[in-house]
């Protein structure tokens, strides 16, 4: 029992889908280590959006590159070159991009004078890496060896970023109404955070639950 939205099933069949367009831009002399660059400038890209109040353009920037970051890991299997340093590297950049988001979210809502914009999306960011965090650590010290703590808990790195992208878009509609637009922008970031948590708490407990196993 994973408790996550996606199951281990349907990220296998994610990853089928992905890997000809993978195995394409590979053929344009692309690397899996350039793919995940280029992911984190797209995420760049879309933190800029953001921060400018661009929210629909960031919305779609994320959604964009958040599915290009399953090409880098495609390609590597699909081409046989598969490394613990593509595997540290894409780990990373994931992170920083997601960061990076956060904060050109954080930067726009300043500039629309939504101080509680800027402390929900510290908030989501905070709770996002714990989520990463617990996997890592877990991972560590042996609980669910490989990708396994990836099907663990509701909010992992993909259900976060599809959270954020289509409230950004939706902050990005023009109500006419300020205060609407900024609780649009409002509350993807106190969803991401309080699934977030719950995330942790899940993980927390299927490693105890690995623990007392063992």
């Amino acid at each position: 029992m994973t408790g996550s939205f996606i199951s281990a099933g349907t990220r296998e069949r994610v990853r089928g889908l992905a890997t000809p367009i993978a195995i394409a831009l590979g053929r344009l002399g692309l690397t899996p280590n350039a793919l995940t660059l280029i992911g984190f400038a797209g995420m760049c890209v879309a933190a800029y959006a953001a921060a400018n109040r661009k929210w629909a353009i960031a919305g779609v920037l994320i959604l964009a590159f958040g599915i290009f970051d399953l090409f880098d890991g495609a390609l590597a299997r699909a081409t046989g070159r598969t490394s613990r340093f593509g595997a540290f590297l894409d780990s990373t950049f994931d992170r920083a991009g997601e960061a990076i988001v956060y904060i050109g979210v954080g930067v726009g809502a300043l500039a629309k004078d939504f101080a509680g914009g800027a402390i929900l999306a510290a908030t989501a960011m905070a709770s996002s890496f714990m989520v990463s965090y617990t996997r890592a650590k877990a991972e560590s010290l042996g609980f669910t060896p490989g990708t396994g703590m990836a099907n663990i808990g509701l909010a992992p790195r993909e259900v976060r970023l599809v959270i954020l992208a289509v409230g950004l878009m939706f902050a990005g509609v023009d109500s006419g109404d300020r205060a609407i637009n900024l609780w649009e922008l409002a509350a993807p970031l106190i969803l991401i955070t309080l699934l977030a948590i719950f995330t942790v708490v899940q993980r927390v407990l299927h490693v105890r639950s690995q623990a007392k196993e063992g």
